[in-house]
This record gives structure tokens, C-alpha cells and sequence, in this order.
């Protein structure tokens, strides 16, 4: 298998297209936040793009994605409705999960995206349960399961990395590394501050990945999802990227410089996407308009949703507690 997946213009196009649509819809949220339309937790993907949607070419509609609190990338790449997301944000019925998760807790059943969770390093275990299961009902399928550098340092990702390769699972591990948690400095969190070295302390196949370029991820991502349906079992990729704004919006950011963000905002994987795309004649100024435009009309379409949305009536607020009270 080549190191690189063949990028033409329409794979291409199609990198920038998901990564822009990711951008611009993360800087709607905040924007909608500030209005007060969102409430809670906020928790935002600018400059991570890169890896969810490299990590989302190498996946088929039968794998399984397991994602982290900062989940709204991952659910956009994975093909998740913005504006059942939108909706979910403002916390109405029509949202990925009727309006009860919010932020931090997308799903879709059909897609196979379990989450969004809100604990740290939360999804580990559950990728192994899901892997499991597929190993034995779906042959061949691949569970991703994305978290941050910061869930090393909890045991069940030990736990988790252990039971993977010694059940020889198809999972697929993507530690997003952005070098700070929620805000302490990855060196005076870590010993070693190459995380993929620990997976290789438990005989994992350990890669360290530039997170700031989708080709890259995507490239990883193959060679581990096809390890993983070749029936060798999981991999574990680190991808080294970098929030741009705070770890949530109640973050003053005091764990770091404007100028280490501006520094590494040289590295953005949109913009260099789009130059990279218009220097090899991949990229015109009539398709970049387009695309800009398209992506506009698919969140003021989203917005529009779900303000449109209805709440949950008071007298609902305690059905699907249960499981079998759960809708199909």
C-alpha cells in the first residue's frame, strides 16, 4: 500500500470542503453562544480538523466511531446532519440526540457514531466493547475511537490498550495531541511525551502523525484500517495538532502565549489545504467561491433548523430512561 493516497482534484477538494465546513461551523457555535442560543459547555475543534476528517476517508458507513467531548468535527466528517446537530446544540427534539445531550454528547445510530462523551478518555472502554461485538457479529468492520493526549494519563486507557491487543481487536486509536489538555503543558502532565510510545509498551503498532495535515492522517488511517480488517488487530495513532481557541469557552487561556497561537496558526490545515489545492492547479477561483458559498448555505440552513425546532414537552422529560422506551 502507498505511504500517500492519490490526491486528485476531487479527493482533493473534497479534503478542504469538510475541513472548511467543520470551520465554519464551530465559528457559527461560538458565535450563537455569545447570543446565549447555546448554553452550557462549549468545547471547539478549530485547527484540529485535519485529523477527523483524514481519519473519516479510511472509514466505511459499517465501521463504528467513538469521538470525545470536542465532537463536532468528528460527527460533521462522519456525515451526521448539521442541522440535527445545530439542533441538538440548542437543545431541541430534532437534534442527534432529541435535544438531551447537547455539545458533548452527539449520536446517530444509523452512522454508527456513538458519541461524544464527556468523560475523559470515556470512550476507550467503550471502542473495546464495540470492537468486540463486531469481531464476532460484523466481520471486518473497524471501530475509531478519537481522544486527547490527556486521557493518558487515566487507567483505562492503559486498560484499554492492553485488552485491545491481547484480544487482537479491530480498533483503531486516535489520541488528538494538542499539547495541553484542558491546560496543562503536555511536559509537565507526562514523562514521555510521545504518547504513542505507550502503546508500544503493550506490543501495539504506534505511529506519530503531523495532525495538521489531512493526507497525512489519511494515509495513517488506511494503513491501520487495513491491518485492523486484515485481522491483526488495533493501532494507535498519534496525532500531533493544536486547538486555536480555548479548551471551552470559560477558558482564559493563561497556560499559553498569543504568540505560541500564532506561531502555530502558520501550520492551519484549511488555509494551507486551499493554497496547497490552488498551486497544483487542483483548486480555481470559480470551485473556491462555490464551495465557500455551499458551505455558507448549509449553515444558515442548520441555524434556521434549529430555531425552527421544537423543545420537549415537560411531560416527556422521563420517557427513554429505560431501554425498551428507547425509539429505533
Amino acid at each position: 500500500m502507498s505511504e500517500r493516497p492519490h490526491i486528485d482534484r476531487q479527493h482533493g477538494q473534497q479534503l478542504f470542503r469538510d475541513m472548511l465546513r467543520i470551520r465554519r461551523f464551530e465559528a457559527k457555535c461560538a458565535e450563537l453562544y455569545q447570543a446565549q442560543k447555546i448554553r452550557g459547555f462549549l468545547h471547539l475543534y478549530d485547527g484540529e480538523e485535519a485529523v477527523a476528517v483524514g481519519v473519516m476517508q479510511a472509514l466505511e458507513a459499517h465501521d463504528a466511531v467513538v469521538a470525545t467531548y470536542r465532537d463536532h468535527g468528528h460527527a460533521i466528517a462522519r456525515g451526521l446532519a448539521m442541522g440535527s446537530l445545530m439542533a441538538e446544540m440548542f437543545g431541541k427534539v430534532e437534534g442527534c440526540s432529541r435535544g438531551r445531550g447537547g455539545s458533548m454528547h452527539f449520536f446517530d445510530r444509523a452512522r454508527r457514531f456513538y458519541g461524544g462523551n464527556a468523560i475523559v478518555g470515556g470512550g476507550l472502554p467503550l471502542s473495546i466493547g464495540i470492537a468486540l461485538a463486531d469481531k464476532e457479529l460484523r466481520p471486518g468492520a473497524v471501530t475509531a475511537c478519537f481522544f486527547g493526549e490527556g486521557a493518558a494519563g487515566e487507567g483505562e486507557f492503559h486498560e484499554s490498550m492492553n485488552l485491545a491487543e491481547l484480544w487482537e481487536l479491530p480498533v483503531i486509536f486516535v489520541c488528538e495531541n494538542n499539547l495541553y489538555a484542558m491546560g496543562m503543558p503536555l511536559e509537565l502532565a507526562e514523562a514521555e511525551t510521545d504518547i504513542f510510545r505507550k502503546a508500544q509498551a503493550y506490543r501495539m503498532p504506534s505511529e506519530k502523525v503531523d495532525g495538521m495535515n489531512p493526507v497525512a492522517v489519511e494515509a495513517a488511517a488506511r494503513r491501520a484500517v487495513e491491518r485492523a480488517r486484515g485481522g491483526k488487530g488495533p493501532s494507535f495513532l498519534e496525532c500531533r495538532t493544536y486547538r486555536f481557541r480555548a479548551h471551552s469557552m470559560f477558558d482564559a487561556q493563561l497556560y499559553r502565549t498569543k504568540e505560541e497561537i500564532a506561531l502555530w496558526k502558520e501550520r492551519d490545515p484549511v488555509p494551507r489545504m486551499q493554497a496547497w489545492l490552488e498551486e497544483n492547479h487542483m483548486l480555481s477561483a470559480e470551485e473556491l467561491k462555490r464551495i465557500e458559498d455551499q458551505v455558507d448555505v448549509e449553515i444558515d440552513a442548520a441555524v434556521a433548523f434549529a430555531e425552527a425546532g421544537q423543545w420537549e414537552k415537560v411531560e416527556d422529560l422521563e420517557r427513554f430512561v429505560l431501554m425498551d422506551e428507547v425509539p429505533e
